[in-house]
């Protein structure tokens, strides 16, 4: 059936129900003329628009339901049931008002890639620089791309360039590309002014390929199919073989009118949209805006799952993970407080990184002074009476490699990691790791996929291998697919597609192909619009993926009341049928009881909108409160941890100096173990009430005994050593303390996905900036 558009839908409403009671009006005011010359326009008005749906339909080749309206309503005409006529208008109006809202797919659209589309190009000609139109950008111009703008045309790099790659490859951090090197239209440039040489004209270039890419995608996508249609096969035929057999066995036309009347399906017009529209509802109250009930259905049919890696698996953004100092000297905190005072004036990618780690371990910052960017190197300025700079090994230290810059070279490489060195006073301070870090909620997230039906996971990334394996074991994927360009993420959706229905899940502009070519797309979009987000059926509006889980589930408890509300209102429909068509419902009593199933059916389907099996946790407002002040104290204790490795590497058996042992044994007793002992009194409990059980929390438990006993033993080591250790006495104290840091990682990594991952999101302190970062500042 096609419905009206737009003011037409509510006109034919407001005027059937109008005319409906002003004819109810006069009949009980007695004027039977006016009442029926009433109900009669209003008759007339629904046949108008039902032969108009009818029409429609067979010009689509399509069944509709519509045809047995246009039966009735000719039928109450032909017989003088103006009432029954106008009711059944009126069911119609109403129906259409509902499918109007819950059909009201968003459309797919290009707007947002095509926005961002390069218009013009700066072309270098002999006078000076000009600006035209990136149609006129033939192969082998120069063109200049500046700080911030779009690479307009393919290319080849003139000069050393820092490029934001993310719009295409979709890894989180920008990239380092020498002079020689092609680059790709559509990325940003992160970094300095710089020249390139074109060598593919707009139309042949990597952006345009990239639009042709959704557009062809969107040509794929199956359109939606109603309920009512599909029960139309059956319902239609049946419905007309038994108006015409009470007809020819009673000679009653009447009969007919009043099996047609009572058939009018209603249920299958109003029952289901509203079941979906309440789904959409309460799919809105946990963060997730599914674009129709169209959505909603394909949504509770998926059964493969397929993931973008960078700010959908993980954060997508740099997150500061480790702090490695030159030395036992160093305080690890004091040099992560200068070098967060020192970037707050910083735009470089990595600044809000640093300052929001700082932030996170309660260091109080100053603002810094006689701050000077060195183009290529770092930053350098004063913080407080101290000279501070940030940057590249290259120029924080010079000369011969010392082996702490080995060390974190090697890990930087091993984890993926990028880094930034620091120097305090002229002398070389540490390094900061960072990287692109797993979301806490991730894996909680995936076992609730499973438990909801999806029946298999696959990573799909465009970052390495060694990387994107490393996510899917730590989430929990069936596959993992690396080094995938947009093309390469189509083709593996058109695949998966093959054998089951399939939902694709990202949230960058490379990612918009497969969103539109999934049989649902779902983007995150919690930290702004993309082209993602237009190309996608689903938006996640929180900052949080495992609302996807109670979304699924949300959609298949909607979908089920549809058909249960669908099957009960066709069901009673067809008992009033048999009815009618033995002679013991009249036509206008048939209306009304038609009436009064519509309103049972609506009533069943309005199950939807209230909460069912989700998996979102609810914690009340003073557990929150704790939580977050917990939260705030595992924070603060993150550098205590990172201690224990810097103090283990410094020891030696050599000089066998026991005092940084000694001061961090201080500092774990004063700041760690409190807080680990309120976590088990405090955090422990919480989390059983917010899950509804203590299964969750028996590792935790269980790790706060190990922590507690690996203190105690590191506690009972020194006080029998005196400082006159021996050798085997300074390795079993590095064991021991390697010991304690490798069960503190794991126990906060515990905490962060089984217990704050609970936590409802709250503004993000570190900003939206994503980008490939490069391997060092």
């Amino acid at each position: 059936m096609k419905r009206l558009h737009g003011h037409e839908d509510v006109l034919f409403f407001v005027a059937s129900t109008l005319l409906l009671a002003i004819g109810g009006g006069a009949w009980l005011l007695g004027a039977q003329d006016p009442a029926t010359q009433c109900w009669t326009v209003a008759t007339v008005l629904g046949l108008g628009a039902s032969v108009a749906w009818t029409v429609a339909a067979v010009r689509r080749h399509e069944l509709t339901v519509d045809v047995i309206a246009v039966l009735a309503l000719v039928g109450a005409l032909a017989v003088g049931e103006a009432f029954a006529g106008a009711m059944i208008t009126v069911m119609l109006a109403s129906g259409r008002l509902l499918e109007a809202r819950a059909e009201a797919r968003a459309r797919r659209e290009l707007g947002l890639l095509l926005e961002r589309s390069p218009r013009t190009a700066l072309r270098r000609v002999a006078s000076g620089v000009v600006e035209v139109p990136v149609d006129e950008v033939v192969r082998g111009d120069r063109l200049l791309v500046g700080t911030g703008s779009l690479v307009p045309v393919d290319g080849r790099l003139l000069e050393d360039a820092l490029l934001d790659e993310s719009a295409l490859t979709g890894e989180p951090l920008p990239v380092e590309r020498p002079a020689g090197e092609d680059v790709r239209s559509g990325v940003v440039n992160a970094g300095a002014p710089v020249d390139l040489v074109a060598t593919a004209v707009a139309a042949e270039s990597t952006y345009a390929g990239l639009v042709r890419l959704v557009e062809q995608a969107q040509a794929q996508s199956a359109p939606f199919v109603r309920i009512a249609d599909r029960l139309a096969v059956l319902f239609v035929p049946m419905t007309l073989l038994l108006a015409g057999g009470a007809w020819a066995l009673s000679g009653d036309p009447v009969r007919a009118v009043a099996v047609l009347v009572v058939a009018t399906p209603c249920p299958l017009l109003l029952a289901a949209p509203i079941a979906f529209i309440s789904g959409l509802s309460r799919a809105a109250r946990v963060g997730v805006v599914i674009k129709g009930g169209g959505a909603l259905e394909r949504l509770a049919a998926g059964r493969v799952m397929l993931f973008d890696k960078t700010g959908t698996l993980t954060q997508g953004r740099p997150v500061l993970v480790d702090v490695v100092t030159a030395g036992p000297e160093v305080d690890p905190d004091e040099m992560l407080r200068l070098a967060a005072s020192l970037d707050q004036v910083s735009p470089h990618v990595l600044a809000s990184s640093i300052v929001t780690a700082a932030s996170r371990q309660g260091l109080t910052l100053e603002m810094p002074d006689d701050v000077v960017e060195e183009h290529g190197y770092g930053l350098s300025g004063r913080v407080g009476p101290h000279e501070v700079r940030l940057g590249k090994a290259a120029w924080i230290v010079p000369g011969p490699t010392p082996g702490w810059v080995r060390q974190a070279r090697r890990r930087a490489s091993l984890d993926g990691s990028l880094t930034v060195f620091v120097a305090v006073d002229g002398r070389p301070a540490g390094v900061f790791l960072l990287e692109d870090v797993i979301r806490p909620d991730a894996p909680r997230m995936v076992r609730g996929l499973r438990n909801a039906g999806i029946q298999r996971v696959v990573l799909v990334t465009g970052d390495r291998a060694d990387v994107a394996e490393m996510v899917g074991r730590v989430v929990g994927t069936d596959a993992v697919l690396a080094d995938c360009d947009p093309a390469d993420k189509l083709a593996a959706i058109q695949t998966e597609s093959s054998r089951a229905a399939t939902i694709m899940v990202g949230d960058g502009v490379n990612d918009a192909p497969a969103l539109a070519a999934a049989g649902v797309g779902v983007a995150l979009a919690s930290r702004g619009a993309t082209a993602s987000s237009e190309a996608a059926d689903v938006v996640l509006v929180v900052d949080r993926v495992d609302a996807l889980a109670d979304a699924i589930l949300i959609a298949q408890r909607s979908r089920r009341i549809a058909r249960q509300a669908v099957l009960v209102g066709m069901g009673l429909s067809l008992v009033a049928m048999g009815v009618a068509a033995a002679g013991l419902l009249p036509p206008a009593a048939g209306a009304v009881l038609q009436e009064v199933i519509d309103v049972l059916a609506i009533g069943l389907a309005l199950r939807a909108v209230l909460p069912g099996a989700e998996h979102t946790v609810t914690m009340a407002a003073a557990d929150v409160e704790l939580a977050r002040r917990l939260k705030v104290e595992h924070d603060a204790t993150l550098g205590v941890v990172e201690q224990l490795r810097a103090v283990a590497d410094g020891l030696s058996t050599q000089d066998r100096d026991l005092a940084p042992v000694r001061e961090l044994m201080d500092r774990l007793e004063r700041d760690l173990l409190p807080h680990e002992r309120a976590d088990e009194e405090l955090l422990v409990p919480l989390v059983s009430r917010a899950l509804g059980g203590d299964a969750a929390t028996v590792a935790l438990s269980r790790t706060h005994a190990e922590i507690e006993h690996q203190a105690s033993r590191l506690r009972r080591l020194l006080a029998e050593l005196d400082d006159d250790a021996q050798p085997e006495d300074v390795i079993e104290l590095r064991r021991l303390l390697y010991g304690l840091y490798g069960v503190l990682r794991l126990h906060n990594a515990q905490e962060e996905e089984g217990a704050f991952s609970l936590l409802p999101t709250v503004p993000d302190l570190a900003g939206s900036s994503r980008g490939r970062l490069p391997p060092e500042r």
